[in-house]
């Protein structure tokens, strides 16, 4: 189940969100020091620590909210692919003996195959485990930048702003089909909210000004308060003046010196005019999360309309996996996990076990393939 404190920098366990502490938490396990807890080459754990570290990163990023029982039950492929390298049998002639049989184009075939398969390597199979999980309806709406972390994207789908094919949807474990269309409401994306505004430092300090002034004359004002006031505000306004008279100088000679750099006044007052307009939908990014805002291969998305198709199970291939995961797709991590649930494969599932099992809808016709 899901941790109190999931985003805890101690343990800097990486999360479905782009929560800054999360954010944080990516970095580290990239770039930072606990790149090191990964690198299994170099170690002093056992093997079983190993795969028991490894299991713990993958599963707190897909689906630390499913229970483990539930997950290896109905979330768990019942056959995980075999991720780990073809062993080379020793004396494997066979190539030889269909050219010495006179097959000449088949032992050719067949050389250039396995040349073609040791060039492209495996294809990440094993974070295939978790394809299952991506076809959560929650889980979707969050890949499809719909929401901050796929906790707020269960909250949508509970609180009723998730449509499924037209009709409204609040069960959160719902598993899609192909050709399935959500359709978010647009008042609960966060996305498309104005941002509160926010109190500039110069008005915050005008205020405290005033108030200071406030509690020291009270409410009556002096003539000779109001005289200084007037005074004061004649020499602002004559040095603003002055001020302004010579940044309206500077500007000229730097326009003069470098004309062919844009001004600043004309895309300042651009943004002034479109933030005028009424017609134009705002969009505001959570901050530094513009490096990790995608959308998978398997999803069409449209923004206008607040709406998604899931167009397909997602696949792998040589080189590319379209499930998205901070960990290498053929690397230690995934490899070692799949080492840990190949020992906890689920068993056989017996006709009162799937009556409890969670809603997976199947597609009534061939699936899309794009």
């Amino acid at each position: 189940m899901r941790d109190a404190n999931i985003y805890a920098t101690r343990r800097a366990l990486p999360r479905m969100s782009w929560h800054p502490r999360n954010l944080y938490n990516l970095w580290r396990r990239s770039l930072g020091k606990k790149v090191r807890e990964t690198d299994f080459t170099n170690t002093t754990k056992t093997l079983f620590q190993q795969r028991w570290a490894a299991k713990q990163l993958v599963r707190a990023y897909h689906g630390d909210f499913i229970n483990e029982k539930i997950f290896k039950r109905w979330y768990l492929p019942a056959t995980l692919p075999d991720v780990r390298p073809r062993k080379r049998i020793a004396g494997d002639d066979s190539i030889d003996l269909t050219s010495w049989a006179g097959r000449t184009r088949t032992a050719k075939r067949e050389k250039e195959r396995l040349a073609e398969e040791e060039a492209k390597g495996l294809a990440p199979v094993g974070s295939l485990m978790f394809a299952e999980v991506e076809r959560r309806i929650d889980v979707f709406i969050f890949r499809c930048c719909f929401a901050h972390s796929v906790y707020e994207a269960r909250r949508l789908v509970i609180h009723g702003d998730v449509l499924l094919n037209g009709k409204k949807h609040q069960n959160a474990n719902t598993r899609l089909a192909p050709g399935d269309m959500v359709s978010v409401n647009p008042k609960a994306i966060r996305f498309l909210q104005p941002l509160p505004e926010t109190k500039s430092e110069e008005s915050e300090a005008t205020e405290a000004s005033s108030e200071t002034s406030t509690e020291k004359t009270g409410n009556e004002v002096t003539s000779e308060a109001k005289a200084e006031s007037e005074a004061s505000s004649k020499e602002t306004a004559e040095s603003q003046a002055s001020a302004s008279e010579e940044d309206l100088e500077d500007s000229e000679n730097e326009t003069e010196k470098a004309p062919s750099k844009p001004r600043r006044t004309e895309q300042l007052s651009i943004l002034a005019e479109l933030a005028k307009d009424p017609n134009l939908t705002p969009f505001n990014l959570p901050k530094y999360a513009s490096p990790f805002l995608f959308v998978p291969a398997y999803i069409e998305v449209s923004f206008p309309t607040c709406s998604a198709v899931y167009v397909r199970h997602p696949t792998a291939r040589p080189g590319y996996s379209e499930i998205p995961t901070p960990f290498d797709a053929d690397g230690e991590v995934v490899r070692l996990a799949w080492e840990w649930y190949s020992r906890v494969r689920p068993r056989m599932r017996s006709k009162s076990q799937l009556a409890r099992m969670p809603e997976r809808r199947e597609s009534k016709g061939p699936s899309l393939v794009l």
